[in-house]
This record gives C-alpha cells, sequence and structure tokens, in this order.
C-alpha cells in the first residue's frame, strides 16, 4: 500500500476521539444506517427558515420525498438542489444539510433536499434518475417556490457530490433544467475505485476507505458489468466534460477520493471549461461535515460559501 499523507493534526485529535469506524458490508449496514440518517429539527431552531416536506413521482411512479427549506418570503431567490452523501447506502435527505442551511442564510437561497433511493435496495440508475427527477420538479415550480430558474445550483457532498456531477451531465445532455453552477463536494465520481489515493487508503485510519468504497459501488452497480456502467452513475466515465456550467471541486489530501477529483478538474480545463479545485492539505473523507469547528474545516467552508456567492448573488 503506497504511504498516505497525513491526517492534519487537529482533524486526527478529533478523530481519535470518535469510536472506531466499522467495516461496511451487508451485515453492518443496517446498525449504521440509523446514525446517517440525522434528523433536522436541531438545526432549524433559532434559524429564519420555512420548512415544508413534500412527497413527488419519481421516475418510474415510486414516491420520491423532497424537504423545501426557505427564507421567509422569498421571491426569484437562488435554488440550491441539495444531494446527501452516505456511499450510495445511506443517509437522508437531511444528512449534511448544515451546509447548504448556510447558503440560506448568508444569501437567501431556497434549499431543496432529495431522498432518492438507496443500494443495495435500489441500483442502476435508479438512484441519479431519482436525483434528476426531483430537480426536474424544481425547475418546473421555480415559480411557486419562489426561484429564479437561472440560479439553481446543483451540489451535493460525497456520494451525493456524485449524483450531483452525473445530473449535471444529464441536464446538460437533456437540455434541461439549466445548471448555474455545481458543487462537489469530495465527491463520489468514478467506481472504477483504482486510483493511487485509493490505494493510499485501502485500511484505516479514515472515515471512508477503499473497501468501504468497493461495497458502495459493488451496492449500486449489482449486476451491471464494467462495459454497461452509464457515465451519469460513475461520472468519471464520461467522454465529453464541455458545456458544463462552473463547478466547484474539493477534496481532502488524505482520501480515497482525491486522485479522481484532480483528474475530473483537470478533464474540465481540457476542454475549456470553469473549474476551482481545491485539495485541502490533511483533510480525510468528509472532515467538514464531521468536525465543522476545525479550523481547516472553517476555511474550506468559507471558500466554497464565497465562491459560490459570487456564483448567484
Amino acid at each position: 500500500m503506497p504511504t498516505p499523507p497525513e491526517i492534519d493534526t487537529q482533524l486526527r485529535t478529533l478523530l481519535a476521539g470518535l469510536p472506531a469506524f466499522p467495516s461496511l458490508d451487508r451485515e453492518t449496514l443496517a446498525q449504521i444506517r440509523p446514525f446517517a440518517a440525522p434528523a433536522i429539527e436541531p438545526l432549524l431552531e433559532g434559524r429564519a427558515v420555512t420548512r415544508r416536506e413534500i412527497t413527488i413521482p419519481g421516475p418510474d411512479g415510486a414516491s420520491l420525498p423532497l424537504t423545501i427549506l426557505s427564507p421567509p418570503s422569498p421571491e426569484a431567490a437562488p435554488c440550491v438542489y441539495w444531494i446527501h452523501g452516505g456511499g450510495m447506502v445511506m443517509g437522508n435527505r437531511y444528512s449534511q444539510i448544515d451546509i447548504p442551511l448556510e447558503w440560506l442564510e448568508r444569501f437567501g437561497a431556497v434549499v431543496v433536499s432529495v431522498d432518492y433511493r438507496l443500494a443495495p435496495e435500489s441500483g442502476g440508475t435508479a438512484l441519479v434518475d431519482d436525483s434528476y427527477q426531483g430537480l426536474l420538479w424544481v425547475a418546473q415550480h421555480a415559480a411557486e417556490l419562489g426561484i429564479d430558474p437561472a440560479r439553481i445550483v446543483v451540489a451535493g457532498a460525497s456520494a451525493g457530490g456524485g449524483l450531483a456531477a452525473g445530473v449535471t451531465l444529464m441536464a446538460r445532455d437533456r437540455g434541461y433544467p439549466a445548471v448555474a453552477a455545481q458543487v462537489l463536494i469530495g465527491p463520489m465520481l468514478d467506481h472504477r475505485n483504482a486510483t493511487t489515493s485509493s490505494r493510499q487508503f485501502a485500511g484505516d485510519p479514515g472515515v471512508w476507505t477503499r473497501a468501504m468504497n468497493a461495497f458502495g459501488w459493488q451496492s449500486v452497480l449489482a449486476g451491471l458489468t464494467d462495459e454497461v456502467v452509464p457515465e451519469y452513475v460513475s461520472p468519471a466515465l464520461a467522454t465529453d466534460l464541455s458545456d458544463l456550467p462552473p463547478t466547484y471541486v474539493d477534496a481532502g489530501s488524505a482520501e480515497v477520493f482525491r486522485d479522481e477529483v484532480v483528474t475530473f478538474a483537470f478533464r474540465i480545463w481540457a476542454v475549456g471549461g470553469d473549474a476551482d479545485l481545491h485539495i485541502w492539505a490533511g483533510g480525510f473523507h468528509g472532515f467538514d461535515a464531521l468536525f465543522p469547528q476545525a479550523p481547516i474545516s472553517a476555511s474550506a467552508r468559507e471558500t466554497r460559501t464565497a465562491w459560490l456567492a459570487r456564483r448567484v448573488t
């Protein structure tokens, strides 16, 4: 196994205070899922936020829950369409929702978060199809939601970042809806799981290891072969990254996804695209979501927020 970069000293101290992360497999997944599906109520306390919970028909008719979080009386506001993380196998529409809530407070964005179906119960294109269907609904109901349809941002973390990239590719190829920007936070982009950074984090320490990543992808891709994996599911396979909206993409130096993130940004630049890449030295996967109070996390979040503010305000 190649020698991995060191984790930031303060993050390492914070990690040491947590219980050991269990292995991830079908047996442990049911035990882990409740911890990855938080309640939203504590996050909304004291905030001037209007909350709506709705259910829309999914692409195959299945129920697709959406949460809509709005500032008071939005009018032609920017929108952040949020896709949560969880390795494709866990989490819910409230996971990491504190990140887009910051954007609601900073520049009055309406936040819509989608509860896409999870693997292994659902697989193939189901997760990205659900995510695109939610975006489609948002664009079609922009006036009702108080949203400016020219300022819809697709954003997500980890698995949600990969799905956000897939959804944005899908919207580009289908010609609708228009996406003003995409924010990909430590995105899960490449099912091949074969980069140097993937091999560096084949085992502990880490929040998300190569073995966990393999389980997540295998859960999504069960029944498919490498020859038929759609690029919307594994965006690193996309042969054409031109005509994408401005893209913010970041990762830690000490995580599995580092190299696929860097490659994705390079490939956007290679076709003349607009990509802002940040690799945070010493950051492990999901560091700024798990420990937002750490100095490196505060820097990552503020840098991301400042970039987005320039695109939507």
